[in-house]
């Protein structure tokens, strides 16, 4: 048994191998595992449904969404749609890229998805309908596209849809991809490719499935220019989201081999690319910037990163000193930073070095904020900078101790974690407060853990009642009451 004396840590890493990546520039964050019984695979967005049923919903880049119950002990996953028959992932790039609920998605049943499709090469923005008979499940053979988008190259195809809060679909168009826009896409507004576009789905236009709003930067154009464009001059937005409280729009854009960039999206404007990658020029010693956007952060390539994932402005209630921060990651070194407005510039900061490939954040219907790792699973940003005081409620860290069911009958799980390594001891005491069964005594990585409590004291049933489980780590321990209730 490893006891207090030893590196914990050091000992940890050996033994387990442990991935999740806990090192921080200020040591006041962490990632850990918000579901301890889901894994995914190649997992490349997560929405909340926003129709109050608590559920949450994981995309799958091969052509899968998963749904499931918002809730740390979520015994499984569902398959609420399958499309890997018209979805090719064949590149890295490729595959179905992005989900976006309805805002009324609650009564009308409506949700899109924007995927690589496998005949012929095109991204393709369809819509979709849940099935009559079942919410977990969705209608495959509902499909209606509204827009298909020739693709020259395998790479760069964005992917990301989302509703604004002016209740538009916005979507984010890749330059078409190979490497420099060898076609030009990204200044061309006659094209749709290096964009993030705006549409009207509640309405349609002659022979389009959709209409182009009257506010649109480009509708009405003389010149040509397609009038579905939002913005242009991207290269690839990888992931783009809109503040909840200001509403600006945020997105990530992957540069080519210098230069990752976070751009304030806005109507109308030409962000560059590939006259420039990020605050420089590409491709030559000097160019005209003249009306270009430039973006409000870039970090170069180097130490390991070399793909932006654009993230959320924190608006939760967890972590409080990141309220109005901006958090995104680098898919390739798996950093996350926290990027803050402050006397008229931005102000960067590292939250966590993490060893995992993060591919996209997500939020729910308490803008709690989640992170998918294409090692399958979903993680949590924690905040740990507290974790080691006494907490007479219960909680450790920022989530609860918890079991559940209680009352049980036939098991309860008993739930936890740890933000950091620690020596864990868990105990069960009846009310006279003698020990009844010891679940655990070990040394755990930090994360999200549980351990299951069957009724039973060295092998008998114990009598119905309340029952006390008391986690201790270090010099902290934590009480809580379950009821066994047999038969219950």
């Amino acid at each position: 048994m490893i006891r207090k004396g030893i590196p914990m840590l050091a000992v940890l890493f050996a033994a387990f191998g442990c991935t999740s990546g806990i090192s921080s520039s200020s040591g006041q964050y962490a990632i850990a595992v918000a579901f301890d019984n889901l894994s995914f695979s190649r997992p490349i967005d997560l929405q909340d449904p926003g129709d109050g049923t608590g559920r949450l919903f994981v995309v799958e880049q091969a052509g899968v969404i998963k749904v499931f119950s918002n809730n740390p002990s979520a015994p499984q996953a569902k398959t609420f749609l399958d499309i890997r028959n018209r979805v090719d992932d064949s590149g890295n790039e490729e595959g179905l890229l992005g989900l976006a609920f309805h805002p009324n998605y609650a009564t009308n049943g409506y949700f899109f998805v924007n995927y690589t499709s496998n005949n012929p090469n095109a991204t393709v923005i369809a819509r979709y309908s849940v099935s009559d008979t079942d919410p977990d499940v969705a209608d495959a053979n509902s499909e209606e596209v509204l827009l298909t988008i020739g693709q020259p190259f395998g790479n760069h195809n964005g992917g990301q849809v989302a509703f604004g809060p002016d209740g538009m679909l916005y979507i984010a168009v890749g330059d078409g991809g190979s490497g420099g826009d060898p076609m030009e896409h990204g200044q061309n507004l006659t094209t749709l490719l290096g964009t993030i576009l705006r549409i009207d789905i509640d309405n349609a236009s002659g022979n389009l499935g959709y209409a182009i709003p009257s506010d649109n930067p480009f509708t009405g154009n003389q010149q040509g220019y397609r009038e579905e464009i939002f913005a242009y001059g991207l290269r690839n937005p990888w992931r783009f989201s809109f503040d909840t409280t200001t509403g600006s729009l945020w997105t990530g854009d992957v540069g080519q081999n210098r230069f990752e960039e976070i751009d304030i999206i806005d109507s109308g404007k030409n962000y560059g690319w590939n006259v420039m990658e990020a605050f420089e020029c590409f491709g030559s010693s000097g160019c005209d910037t003249t009306d270009l956007v430039l973006p409000v952060h870039a970090y170069p390539h180097e130490s390991g990163n070399a793909s932006v994932t654009g993230g959320h402005v924190y608006r939760g209630s967890t972590l409080p000193d990141l309220v109005g921060t901006y958090v995104y990651a680098d898919f390739s070194s798996g950093r996350i930073w926290g990027l803050t407005a402050a006397g008229g510039s931005f102000v960067n900061e590292l939250l966590v070095d993490t060893s995992v490939n993060i591919s996209s954040f997500g939020v729910d219907s308490s803008s709690e904020l989640f992170i998918c790792a294409f090692d399958g699973r979903i993680y949590r940003l924690m905040d740990i900078s507290g974790s080691s005081t006494d907490n007479p409620t219960g909680s450790i860290g920022v989530l609860d101790l918890e079991a559940y069911p209680n009352p049980f009958s036939n098991a309860a799980r008993v739930a936890f974690t740890l933000a950091s390594a620690e020596l864990v001891e868990i105990t069960v005491y009846d009310a006279v407060g003698r020990r009844v069964a010891n679940l655990l005594d070990d040394v755990l990585a930090p994360g999200r853990h549980s351990v299951d409590w069957n009724g039973r004291s060295d092998g008998a049933i114990v009598a119905p009642g309340v029952y006390y489980v008391t986690l201790q780590h270090g010099e902290t321990s934590s009480t809580l009451p379950v009821v066994y209730q047999p038969g219950g």
